[in-house]
């Protein structure tokens, strides 16, 4: 299992359009990929969950990939949070 944690810089937050990037990004790996934000545990590869998640702008999250291709997983999909996921 491998873990890192990022914090949002989207100005809306984790709204439609990035969560789906962020989805859409999960879902390209075999390992399961979870966010902790607060107190709550979200499948990143739903992009309902993570909408309903009310993530916003300045907020850490933690990225737990656990899978054969965790460590590329985590790499990945916690640079594309950190560039904007595509809205910046």
């Amino acid at each position: 299992m491998h873990s890192r944690t990022v914090t949002v810089i989207n100005p809306s937050g984790l709204h439609l359009r990035p969560a789906g990037v962020l989805s859409q990004t999960a879902m390209r790996f075999k390992s399961d990929v979870i966010i902790e934000c607060e107190d709550k545990r979200i499948a990143a590869k739903s992009v309902l969950n993570v909408m309903a998640a009310g993530i916003k702008r300045g907020e850490e999250i933690t990225l737990i990939c656990d899978g054969e291709d965790e460590a590329e997983a985590v790499e990945v999909i916690a640079r594309a949070i950190e560039t904007g996921l595509g809205e910046l």
